[in-house]
């Protein structure tokens, strides 16, 4: 259900980019996605579908995601691994073996 709203969100944020004439990855999609909990409480109201969709995606179109320069993450592995092995047998074996 996440994956599904995640892909909702962001094809909005598409269609608003567009509309906006700005690239996809320049709009935010945390402003996206306050912007979408801030609209749904008129879209039951009186305002016609096309107009709120029109206003919507307009909103959408002015959140921009901030200049970050230097903004990197390293790939590399946080954790060590472990040295003890892989359990591949039933823990009641292990015991046994342990017990002799």
């Amino acid at each position: 259900m996440h994956l599904l709203g995640y892909n909702l969100i962001r094809g909005v944020m598409a269609q608003a980019a567009a509309a906006s004439q700005r690239e996809p990855w320049e709009v935010s999609f945390t402003g996206a996605l306050q912007t979408v909990e801030s609209f749904l409480p008129l879209l039951v109201g009186s305002v016609s579908l096309e107009a709120w969709l029109q206003a919507f995606l307009q909103a959408i179109g002015t959140h921009r995601v901030g200049n970050r320069p230097d903004r990197f993450e390293p790939r590399v592995k946080k954790r060590r691994p472990k040295s003890f092995q892989l359990m591949r047998e039933p823990r009641e074996n292990y015991r046994k073996r342990m017990a002799a």
